[in-house]
């Protein structure tokens, strides 16, 4: 057995023991959340072509039926709906209630879910028309995933399971900050971040199943085509991936330079991820037996969001502190 196998082996052995002597009455342990590093002042001109968007983004999708590209900025807080085939064509805006803190695809095609903390509002948005519906939940409203005819609702201490009504027919407690949700099968997993932890949730019978950590400060996960859950861990750079019935840690890499935003491109099993302290986007190959590096580009300043566009294997990256997006032609970029 490879160092890298016999060390992810121990880790994921080690992780099940840590999180299974903590259940029980008392109180959760936690660590600070993690969020992305202070970059630095640009050196290299960030790769593709710059999309000066105005205002600072904080999240991005591209849905790979309509080929619409879904940004959240501030100032005020919207939506912007560009169509990826002409982005010189001026977007579409939706207002949001608030600032936005997660953008997920109920299916291809959509609906969007929008998540939207404060006031805590889950807001169901029809492409390629834009149409709205909102549905307001007690609590944060911080991520949302579709499994079946399910929804489930990450709502910082606890999340909510919706029918298609929707209506909540279930409330799963025992979380802190949970933060992200991806749907893995008929469950989903539910990405905690105070816990740095990954749970298996069943909305059908709205109960917790095991409990993985997940890192020294996990912030981002993503579902992959084998069946996996790629998370990064940014306090301690690495990219890790957990699957397998039950769950288990299968993958440790180790991504230097604040790894922060991440996306997923099902076509080319590419796994992108921005790192916030250096300014730059990286695409590991996740199809084998650990990540390997294909590609690795300059960006604009504070890369904390990226999407990718599976059909045409083209990557955006966002700025959240004002510098605009990039369009990035993996293939066609000269490195």
């Amino acid at each position: 057995m490879s160092t890298v196998a016999r060390r992810t082996a121990l880790t994921g052995a080690l992780a099940v023991v840590a999180l299974a002597g903590c259940s029980g009455p008392r109180e959760l342990p936690t660590v600070p959340v993690a969020g992305p590093a202070q970059a630095p002042p640009v050196g290299a001109a960030p790769a593709g072509n710059r999309l000066d968007i105005g205002s600072p983004v904080s999240a991005l999708i591209v849905d790979p039926e309509t080929g619409i590209l879904v940004m959240t900025v501030s100032g005020p807080e919207r939506l912007m709906l560009f169509d990826t085939g002409d982005l010189r064509r001026p977007p579409r805006e939706i207002a949001l209630p608030g600032p936005a803190s997660d953008l997920t695809l109920a299916r291809p095609g959509g609906p969007l879910l929008v998540a939207v903390p404060r006031p805590g509002a889950l807001l169901r948005i029809d492409l390629p028309d834009g149409t709205v519906n909102r549905t307001d939940l007690d609590g944060e409203v911080r991520s949302a995933a579709v499994a079946g005819d399910r929804t489930v609702v990450a709502l910082g201490d606890r999340v909510a399971v919706l029918d298609a009504s929707p209506r909540i027919v279930a409330t799963v407690p025992g979380f802190v900050a949970a933060a992200r949700v991806v749907p893995m099968g008929t469950s989903v997993l539910v990405l905690d971040r105070a816990q740095t932890s990954l749970t298996v949730v069943d909305p059908v019978a709205a109960d917790k199943g095991l409990a993985l950590r997940a890192g020294e400060g996990a912030t981002s996960a993503v579902g992959d085509r084998f069946g996996r859950a790629l998370v990064l861990d940014t306090r301690g750079g690495e990219l890790l991936a957990f699957g397998g019935q039950p769950l288990i840690l299968r993958q440790r890499y180790p991504v230097p330079g604040a790894p922060y935003g991440l996306t997923y491109d099902p076509q080319r099993d590419l796994a992108w991820v921005t790192l916030t302290a250096r300014n730059r986007v990286v695409g590991y190959d996740v199809a084998g037996g650990e990540p390997v590096e294909r590609y690795r580009f300059a960006t604009v300043r504070q890369p904390d969001s990226v999407a990718v566009d599976p059909r045409s294997g083209r990557v955006v990256v966002g700025s959240s502190s004002g510098a605009g997006a990039q369009v990035i032609d993996p293939g066609r970029v000269v490195r």
